[in-house]
């Protein structure tokens, strides 16, 4: 039961940490998002949660609306790209994530030459 919520804790409700990460890579829509999101991290949440926080990332400014292209298979889509403040956001959360886990487990070892 521990084990369950943290990995909840860890990916739902974290996800714009995941959204973040994605579209550093290339911006992107939100069905892309949540199909990478399964591939990439093994966990598929619900669209309109996905939706709800794209939405509450481009209003905090952390993604912007890059472009709205006609599709071959369907209606427009709109895509997303990280913002400065995005990468900068990004960026913080990674450097808490490893600070985190040295203190629990210890220097993450590299291998050797």
């Amino acid at each position: 039961m521990a084990y369950e919520r943290l990995v909840r804790k860890l990916t739902v409700e974290n996800l714009w940490l995941y959204i973040l990460s994605l579209l550093k890579e290339a911006p992107r829509y939100g069905y892309e998002i949540r199909e990478q999101l399964a591939k990439r991290f093994g966990f598929k949440p619900n669209e309109v949660t996905v939706y709800a926080v794209l939405f509450r990332l481009k209003r905090g400014g952390y993604i912007a609306l890059q472009e709205v292209k006609e599709s071959k298979e369907g209606p427009k889509r709109k895509y997303y790209a990280l913002t400065p403040k995005g990468e900068e956001a990004l960026g913080k959360a990674r450097r808490f994530l490893e600070e985190s886990y040295e203190r629990l487990f210890g220097a993450i070892q590299t291998p050797g030459p």
